[in-house]
């Protein structure tokens, strides 16, 4: 399956200027100005250059940092990470596998009970499959991600604002 994501000339060709800079000049968007950090659908998170799937909105949280984050990615083996030592910090970056984007940083400072780890990524760097297209668009074999997301959105929605909030936030974790 994962021979079918690359990076291509005509994926870079269609990128924004935002996306180029972020993706191929490993840049980042600012915080709470970008399009996917408080994002609570559900659905998948691709490499906007490859396609590859990187994240589920399942294992997505409010980190309260203004960009998604993550707890762990779909399948590890879509992700690499390597050292960056860029701006006097030592971080570990965030790359596409088959499309050699970046796409952010993981840290240590994710919620305990999910195995610790914030991925923390750019919107910039992701195009968004909404649960309900997934077969359309060619990824319907990540369809039993979502299975019971469908049901817990549901039952929330009939719920007071505050618990609404708290069970959506519960709910993309």
């Amino acid at each position: 399956m994962s021979a079918q994501y690359s990076k291509t000339p005509e994926a870079i060709a269609r990128l924004t200027r935002q996306q180029r800079r972020v993706t191929q000049d490993d840049a980042t968007e600012p915080a709470f100005q970008n399009e996917f950090w408080d994002k609570k659908d559900a659905g998948l998170y691709v490499d906007v250059v490859s396609g590859e799937p990187l994240f589920a909105s399942t294992d997505k949280y409010d980190s309260r940092s203004g960009w998604p984050s993550f707890t762990v990615p779909i399948d590890p083996a879509n992700i690499v990470v390597k050292t960056d030592k860029a701006f006097g910090m030592v971080r570990t970056e965030v790359r596409s596998a088959h499309g050699d984007s970046h796409l952010g940083h993981v840290f240590d400072d994710g919620p305990a009970e999910a195995g610790g780890l914030r991925y923390c990524i750019n919107s910039a760097s992701l195009r968004f499959i909404p649960e309900a297209d997934l077969e359309k668009e060619g990824y319907g074999d990540y369809r039993s991600l979502f299975s019971t997301t469908s049901t817990l959105s549901t039952s929330t929605s009939s719920t007071t604002s505050t618990t609404a909030s708290t069970s959506t936030e519960e709910i993309s974790r």
